[in-house]
């Protein structure tokens, strides 16, 4: 849509969420995608407030007017168009086009002859091309609709044309035309369009009279005023004898420039189906006098209505009268309404309005009847009819405006809310589902670090049983050593210095039992392995020659506590076989440590192992995780070497 701005039912509309600029139906749609899900909720709740304070759509039934249609065609594709001639260049700050309603039995009502794509134009004379106010095309999804179209706009123009280059189809024969029932022309609550001289591209064939130019600013629509809020009342109707000459007199108070008169008709629809037709009660003749003495010596007519066919009657006959200044005012019956059935003429309206600069000046104002059989009890200027207050008509057509745009957009914002809804209850099942899976991986995680820590603990009794084994070997074979010695000694000092070494042996047999025990708590052990290292040399290779070397010494704190006990306990072990099986009488032990990898070398000048490498070894060079291998130099020997990648395990920390 193409607007200079927007209508005021659509900014109203959309102020809740949207930006006042965005309009379309696709910016519609972007914007609740957009919104919050509290702002969708707020939203629906904000447009059934509104609704409920909004006036009905409320079909009017009975004969009427319908308005104006052009020729039929057989495509869409074909110009047809309507214009208004004002009496003379007016400001205009809004255009309403009231649609044709159709009755469909398969949809309900909707708009029939409603243009797909069109234009609103206005000008000053001589200026017959104007200047295009909004245009509006199938995008803008105008239709389907029963209710008015308002179009703000900020103009001066002498006439206003509505210009359509894109039919819609007639429902009952599928041809194609354009057709409106009214079109109103408003300068504040003035409807400057009332009653002036339509043209029209081309004029369609007049079913039954009702559709006619000229009908298309007879004030009629096809609504009744209903509005939603305000107290509600029988309307005034009165009896009297034929021959006589009812009159309604009020007074306003005070004088007042008189420009328009609105007389509401008798409320007849409060039955299904209508008890009364339309314009009971409503002259077929009257005139209305203004005067500024109370007994009318000064009488100046105001308007005289004639009924000259059932199209001449509607809901609000409206006139719009030149500025007549008047403090009373008197309706009289000149030719009276008669029942159907032949009984006592009646007059009945639902209200009289005088306007002076747009307000009501009869409201509330006493009146006077000159009739036997009146009901002072139903006031016919307390502002309300049937169906509740009196709107202006401005206002009243803004409200049906703003109702449809708002209905439109209920079933849109609830749509979201649904599909938000659906998300949430998917999420929701995804986070159960979630949560289940969770509680799935937490028990395995629990099963499987339980088995890890069995295997652990299988592991901490297999380096428990291989330290009490190395340990307690060295130590008994020590001891078995002494004894033998013991058997064959014949100096009892010898055999006190045995005895002796002995007792050490066991001690030291005691203290490693201690020592493998505390291994769990091995983080306390092992603190600097090279002083260890040392002191298990000392011990151990006390009866030959021996060497120890260390390079990168630095680096050994960087070895996780357990590494470095393994790496201890493997050397003791490397020791043990070298005392005990090899025969050597000299050692050498050269530790390097660089940032990736450990090397440690034991060399001596034994025969080597009987059965080649002890298992002992093995197990524990697996243990620490490095590569073992034994070798026998040319010059005789054996070198045990342990080669680890410390940075291909994360040894170092």
């Amino acid at each position: 849509m193409h607007l200079a701005r927007l209508s005021a039912g659509i900014a109203l509309l959309l102020a809740a969420i949207f930006p006042a600029s965005a309009a379309s139906p696709a910016d519609t749609a972007e914007g609740l995608k957009q919104s919050s899900l509290s702002q969708l909720e707020q939203r629906v709740k904000s447009i059934d407030s509104e609704l409920e304070n909004l006036a009905r759509l409320s079909m009017r039934s009975g004969v009427g007017s319908v308005g104006c249609e052009s020729v039929y065609h057989q495509d869409p594709n074909h110009t047809e168009w309507v214009q208004v001639d004002l009496e003379q260049a007016s400001p205009i700050d809004q255009i309403v086009l009231v649609p044709t309603i159709w009755r469909d039995s398969d949809s309900g009502l909707d708009a029939n002859g409603f243009p797909v794509k069109f234009r609103i134009i206005a000008g000053t004379y001589p200026d017959s091309v104007g200047t295009v106010l909004a245009s509006f095309d199938q995008s803008d999804q105008v239709c389907p609709r029963i209710a008015p179209l308002v179009v703000p706009c900020s103009t001066t123009a002498s006439w206003v044309r509505v210009e359509a280059s894109i039919l819609s189809q007639r429902k009952l024969d599928k041809s194609y035309l354009l057709a409106l029932t009214e079109l109103l022309i408003f300068n504040g609550q003035e409807n400057l369009a009332l009653h002036q001289t339509v043209t029209a591209s081309s004029t369609g064939r007049q079913e039954g009279a009702s559709r006619k130019k000229e009908f298309l600013v007879d004030g009629f629509v096809p609504y009744i005023m209903d509005a939603s809020s305000g107290p509600k009342k029988n309307p005034y109707q009165s009896f009297y004898d034929i021959g006589d000459q009812p009159s309604i007199t009020l007074d306003l108070g005070a004088i007042y420039p008189i420009e328009r008169i609105q007389l509401h008709a008798f409320d007849s629809a409060d039955t299904v189906p209508q008890a009364l037709p339309d314009g009971h009660g409503q002259p077929d003749r009257l005139i209305m006098q203004g005067a500024n003495q109370a007994d009318f010596s000064d009488a100046v007519e105001l308007i005289e209505f004639h009924k000259q066919s059932i199209y001449d009657v509607g809901p609000i006959i409206i006139r719009r009268i030149a500025k007549i200044s008047c403090r009373y005012v008197r309706l009289t019956v000149l030719d009276h309404y008669t029942m159907s059935d032949g009984s006592r003429p009646v007059v009945g309206f639902a209200e009289i309005q005088l306007f002076s600069k747009g307000k009501n000046v009869a409201l509330h104002k006493t009146f006077e009847t000159m009739m036997p059989d009146s009901r002072p009890e139903s006031l016919l200027t307390d502002g309300s009819n049937l169906y509740g207050s009196i709107l202006p008509i401005r206002q009243w057509m803004e409200q049906l405006a703003q109702r449809h745009d708002l209905e439109n957009e209920r079933p849109l914002v609830s749509a979201e809310l649904n599909h938000r809804y659906a998300r949430q209850k998917m999420n929701l099942r995804r986070m159960v589902w979630l949560a289940t899976l969770l509680a799935g991986g937490i028990l395995v995680s629990i099963l499987i670090y339980r088995m890890l820590a069995m295997r652990q603990l299988t592991k901490i009794k297999e380096r428990f049983a291989a330290d009490l084994h190395d340990e307690l070997g060295a130590n008994l074979h020590a001891i078995k050593m002494l004894g033998d010695l013991a058997e064959d000694s014949e100096s009892r000092g010898e055999l006190l210095r045995l005895f002796k070494r002995s007792s050490d042996f066991a001690q030291r047999s005691i203290s490693a039992v201690n020592y493998c025990s505390n291994m769990l708590e091995a983080h306390d052990l092992c603190l600097d392995l090279a002083d260890d290292m040392q002191r298990a040399a000392d011990r151990l290779l006390a009866d030959m020659q021996y060497s120890i070397a260390f390079s990168g010494e630095d680096l050994l704190v960087h070895l996780s506590p357990r590494k470095r006990f393994d790496l201890l306990f493997f050397y003791k072990e490397c020791l043990t076989n070298t005392i005990r099986h090899s025969m050597a009488t000299q050692a050498d032990t050269e530790l390097t440590v660089t940032p990736n990898r450990l090397i440690l070398v034991i060399s001596d000048n034994g025969i080597g192992p009987p059965d080649g490498i002890p298992a002992s070894l093995r197990r524990r060079a697996r243990l620490i995780g490095g590569k073992l291998t034994v070798t026998s130099p040319q010059h005789g020997g054996t070198r045990i070497s342990l080669n680890l990648n410390l940075r291909k395990w994360k040894i170092v920390n």
